[in-house]
């Protein structure tokens, strides 16, 4: 049987109630974990990397954890890797490692919305899917997938929807790539990869959802600081209100990258208007548009892409027009 490595983070599907501290904290380990599958599955190991809930994890353990990815995937011995987290930040979490593990074999993101102590705990059905498809060689080469509720994501379209509901995670406008149905893995699309050759991310990027009415206090404010990346959260398919143009220009011209995508939870920045402010001023600007990343990812996808263009003296709109169309 295929060898999986299951590396634990922390997250909901770690916790437990703690009545000393009011609520549910970390405190399920690796092996407390794998104790939930049932011993037939794979042939697999466990490591615990740490045990945090995913909203207080920095950028630096985001490429900590991806390091232990890679260096865990580099072993011939070992078929793909599961990694549980708290789902906060999974999806960001899950496109790093996206583009920027190259290895063919499977990786695969998952958690759980209920705590150990709560009635319904979905944490090992979650576990015991995710096993079963990075174990699958029908998921070599997809990149990296997230997985809960019996279905398979890819990393690049999925996100968090609701706050409560078990069936939080989804692919909007795409839906998943495949699902667990019964004893059989089904594999619906496959999807072409891009890998950003980054060593490491630039953490001075920020993101700005715009609201109406809104001024551009905080874009003048990231300029100000010579910030190096910034991601604009714009209306619908790519629209501002016109008195963010000049500072949009300016920071522009002052060699900020300034990255578009929508606040729509889906569909690609693009609109045919004319008015000031619309689509077609943004792309005379200069400045890189998202495709139909959200913000959070596009702000991923930025960091990795400053350190790349550094390193391989390339403009950054190279990681943008390839990739994001």
């Amino acid at each position: 049987m295929a060898r999986v490595a299951i590396m634990t983070t922390g997250g909901t599907i770690s916790m437990i109630q703690d009545q000393t501290r009011g609520g549910a904290v970390p405190m399920l380990g690796a092996q407390q974990l794998l104790n939930s599958l049932p011993p037939e599955i794979a042939e697999v190991e466990v490591f615990e990397h740490c045990k945090l809930p995913s909203a207080q994890f920095t950028v630096d353990d985001l490429w900590a954890i991806r390091n232990r990815v890679v260096e865990t995937l580099s072993r011939s011995d070992v078929a793909g890797i599961v990694v549980t987290q708290g789902t906060d930040v999974l999806e960001e979490a899950a496109y790093l490692l996206d583009v920027t593990v190259g290895s063919e074999k499977p990786v695969v993101a998952t958690g759980g919305m209920r705590t150990g102590s709560q009635v319904g705990w979905e944490g090992g059905a979650n576990l015991l899917a995710s096993v079963r498809v990075a174990a699958s060689p029908h998921t070599r080469g997809l990149g990296t997938l997230v997985v809960l509720n019996d279905e398979v994501h890819a990393a690049r379209y999925v996100t968090k929807t609701h706050t409560q509901s078990l069936d939080t995670f989804k692919s909007l406008g795409w839906g998943p790539v495949g699902r667990l149905d019964g004893d059989k893995l089904l594999i619906a699309m496959r999807l072409e990869r891009y890998l950003i050759p980054c060593r490491a991310l630039e953490p001075n990027v920020s993101l700005i959802k715009l609201a109406v009415g809104m001024d551009d206090g905080f874009l003048r404010y990231a300029l100000s600081q010579k910030v190096p990346g910034i991601v604009l959260e714009v209306m619908g398919g790519g629209r501002v209100p016109p008195w963010w143009m000049a500072t949009i220009r300016q920071a522009v011209a002052a060699g900020m990258a300034v990255v578009v995508t929508s606040r729509c939870p889906s569909g690609r920045i693009y609109d045919g208007y004319g008015f000031e402010g619309a689509y077609r001023d943004l792309a005379a600007t200069g400045v890189l548009f998202a495709g139909d990343l959200n913000g959070p990812k596009a702000r991923i996808h930025l960091m990795a892409a400053l350190d790349a263009s550094r390193r391989l003296a390339v403009p950054v709109s190279h990681f943008f027009e390839r990739r994001l169309r």
